[in-house]
């Protein structure tokens, strides 16, 4: 069950690399700390029309952290929820240290092939029963 106040991920719901890392999310967030959302889904355009964002062109898994109530973008949710994770993927966090506009232009590259790369979905995935509890509609 879903901490109290947990940290939402937005993510792109018919991007398979997403979707793998959603599953590497839940897989390694023992202290249930984060749901996820599809950025396609209504309450997903809410929560980014909420926090002042526009889906328009993203690329980008957006995270919503309950803990400093900030909206982060690209390199720095990942970061972010890397340090959130149980070892050793907090150590991850080192790379906030690089530059914000390094650190985005190689997840922007990365964004910006991985259909060609991954595939995608025809529409939104849906998870398993077990993984459910972790979504938000």
């Amino acid at each position: 069950m879903p901490d109290q106040n947990p940290s939402i991920l937005l993510f792109d719901g018919v991007c398979k690399f997403c979707h793998s890392s959603v599953q590497f999310v839940i897989k390694r967030d023992k202290k249930n700390q984060f749901v996820f959302c599809p950025l396609q889904s209504e309450k997903g355009q809410a929560l980014l029309k909420q926090h002042g964002l526009s889906n328009n062109g993203l690329t980008s898994m957006v995270l919503l952290d309950t803990r400093s109530n900030q909206a982060h973008l690209k390199s720095s949710a990942a970061l972010n929820i890397a340090r959130q994770l149980k070892m050793p993927w907090p150590l991850m966090y080192i790379f906030i240290l690089i530059p914000k506009s390094i650190r985005d232009w190689v997840y922007d590259f990365i964004g910006n092939h991985r259909y060609q790369w991954f595939g995608k979905f025809d529409s939104c995935w849906i998870p398993d029963d077990e993984s459910r509890k972790k979504f938000i509609d």
